[in-house]
């Protein structure tokens, strides 16, 4: 046996035993030390960067690691096998995905307000708020000799006398505390409570003035986002974001699919996201809030299918298999304490649903945000994250479905590509004649890469600058643009000296290709559902674009490169994090969750790999910005630097 000490760059160290032989990602995984591993261990992201501080390790030299870096000690944890008692420091930007991605989640008052707005008009649109579910505050006489009637009863017919129901069931979490909350508030007590018809059901008793509360949360695949809510007033108490815990399986479901699959997977992936994450994220918002975690009642979810399957438990492997069949699209409310949530154990817990085996509860949840279902224009709703996936149509109808863009949009797949956290490049320009490039960072520090917005940006601006062709290529001659000794094209973002780390920043020709075949697959897929009813780019009213790939993609930059249709600018409207504004309005309202319902089994969900004229449509859209150049003719006005000229 040997010990493995893993060091933090910022702070703590966790050792444990490991066998000569195993690899150093699974003994990291096994002590629940955070290492981002978008690939889950294939080698194939070169993201798992640690370095060697004592010991040794069997790490054989690798396309991702320059010698100079092995030299100095770096390795990349799913190509290192332990060999003996070995200390390693882990980057403190392994562990970023967990606590410090940015992501819309109505952090900031902008977003807060557009939720409102959004309740207001769903309100509007006669779903009603409320959600059955208040605080209750109820005084009762003190037992004694003459009336020893038991605590049970006692509120039983204060709250029947005070709500005007017939039958009320004190449910086992608040009846375990009743004795003791009643004696030491002098039987006066705030109850949370939800009625149904004639019946009223408490789960927790407060000698203090506390309200009932609830949780809408959005699990994503990379970024798990929450809101703690008052369910009466509709108040939000607090707000919280954290990486999805499954990160260190693979940064795509397929990868998280098939880790499930092994033994023992599938309650590896559930503990990851709800001891890992959910329960963390959960009392961070109570601790927030100031209040007990008791008081949660009511908790609405929205995710990716595959995201709702592990999440419960649930076998997801038939989902990656033709004919990619889920297990469910619609589940009943589950209570908290049978998933193992640490709330109010008997909190119902509500899924937003289904509709397809990539087209999830995330998806439906937005669309009831958008309100796509209750217009007259015809409407796009987009979600870019870990997935691509699309909404098209109007009250008329609703067509659903979701494309392979890949994990390009949160950092995936490319080589200085990285999640929306600290150090992340958000937003960049590039001066057309010199090329050096002015960009925005998240975080204080230098930069480390790009994010998906800051990604979309520096293609967009090195193809308006004619250095990149049509194909991805790159065509000028500048300092910043090199090649390496197989003649790939690269350039430089930040030089060696500015990112403080042992490489430079650049984006190389695979790079941008992986990403053209990305923003090819969104678009393709938008033409794919077009064409499918008869419709055409021109005839998109609104188009709604969602998710977290960094604090907003520059809409003019997305349009130019040919990722999103090139109609007038004022049709798109970014709506940040739709999943989560779904999922909350559910909370507030049970109307809206019985309506989220009724959009996804409306939606009809088109299988585009089943789709004859989707594969031609995906070739010609993997250039810049398209091989039909009718189609975006303000890409052409704006590549204003020609080398040629």
């Amino acid at each position: 046996m040997a010990e493995i000490t893993f060091r933090m760059e910022g702070g703590g160290e966790v050792s444990l035993s490991a066998l000569p032989g195993e690899i150093l990602l699974d003994v990291a995984r096994k002590a629940n030390v955070a290492i981002d591993a978008p690939c889950s261990g294939n080698g194939s992201c070169g993201k798992c960067r640690v370095r060697l501080l004592e010991g040794t390790l069997n790490a054989p030299p690798n396309r991702h690691l320059t010698q100079q870096e092995m030299d100095a000690g770096w390795r990349l944890a799913c190509a290192s096998q332990v060999e003996g008692d070995a200390v390693i420091l882990v980057p403190d930007i392994a562990g970023a995905y967990r606590n410090r991605i940015r992501s819309a989640d109505l952090s900031s008052p902008e977003e807060t307000a557009a939720f409102t707005g959004m309740l207001e008009q769903l309100s509007a649109s006669g779903l009603k708020k409320g959600c059955g579910i208040k605080a209750v505050g109820v005084a009762m006489e003190e037992p004694s000799l003459e009336d020893p009637a038991p605590d049970c009863e006692r509120l039983s017919l204060a709250l029947q006398g005070q709500l005007g129901v017939s039958l009320v069931h004190i449910l086992h979490p608040a009846l375990q505390t009743l004795p003791s909350v009643l004696r030491e508030s002098g039987f006066s007590v705030s109850c949370a409570v939800e009625s149904r018809g004639t019946e009223a059901f408490v789960y927790d008793v407060s000698g203090k003035p506390l309200p009932a509360c609830g949780i809408a949360i959005d699990i994503g695949t990379t970024t798990v986002s929450a809101f703690l809510a008052d369910l009466e007033t509709g108040k939000i108490l607090a707000k919280a974001t954290a990486g999805n815990g499954q990160i260190r399986y693979g940064a795509d479901v397929i990868n998280r699919i098939i880790e499930a699959s092994r033994p023992g997977g599938r309650e590896k992936l559930r503990e990851a996201i709800v001891k890992e994450t959910l329960n963390p994220l959960l009392h961070l918002l109570c601790t927030s809030a100031k209040i007990p975690e008791q008081r949660i009642i009511r908790v609405c979810v929205a995710g990716n299918t595959t995201m709702n399957h592990l999440f419960l438990g649930i076998d997801a492997d038939p989902i990656r298999k033709e004919p990619y069949v889920p297990a469910f699209f619609e589940m009943e409310p589950v209570s908290a304490g049978l998933l193992g949530l640490e709330i109010n154990p008997c909190a119902s817990v509500l899924l937003a649903p289904n509709v397809g085996s990539y087209v999830g509860g995330d998806i439906t949840a937005g669309a009831l945000a958008s309100r796509i279902w209750d217009t007259e224009a015809l409407s796009l709703l987009i979600d870019l994250g870990t997935n691509g996936e699309l909404v098209l149509g109007s009250q008329d109808f609703l067509m659903c479905c979701a494309c392979s863009a890949g994990p390009a949009f949160e950092g995936g797949d490319i080589s200085c590509g990285m999640r929306a956290t600290d150090g992340a490049v958000e937003a960049c320009r590039i001066d057309r004649e010199t090329l050096e490039p002015s960009f925005s960072i998240i975080g204080e520090g230098p930069p480390v890469g790009l994010c998906g917005s800051g990604l979309i940006d520096v293609i967009c601006e090195l193809y308006c600058c004619g250095a990149l062709d049509s194909k991805g290529k790159f065509v000028r001659q500048n300092p910043r643009i090199r090649r390496d000794a197989y003649g790939i094209g690269s350039y430089v973002l930040a030089f060696r000296e500015e990112t403080q780390g042992t490489r430079d920043l650049e984006l190389t020709e695979i790079d941008i290709d992986n990403f053209i075949r990305a923003k090819g697959a969104i678009f393709s897929a938008i033409q794919t559902m077009l064409t499918a009813v008869g419709l055409e780019v021109a005839d998109l009213e609104q188009v709604y674009v969602a998710g977290g790939i960094g604090s907003g993609i520059n809409m003019k930059n997305a349009v130019t490169i040919g990722m999103l249709p090139d109609i007038p600018l004022e049709r798109y409207d970014y709506i940040g994090n739709s999943s989560l504004s779904g999922a909350g309005a559910m909370l507030l309202s049970a109307d809206a969750a019985g309506k989220v319902r009724e959009v996804g089994r409306n939606m009809t969900y088109l299988e585009l790999s089943a789709d004859s004229g989707y594969m031609d449509a995906f070739v010609a859209a993997c250039f810049l910005p398209h091989t039909d150049l009718s189609l975006f003719p303000t890409a052409a006005g704006r590549r204003t630097y020609d080398p040629q000229q």
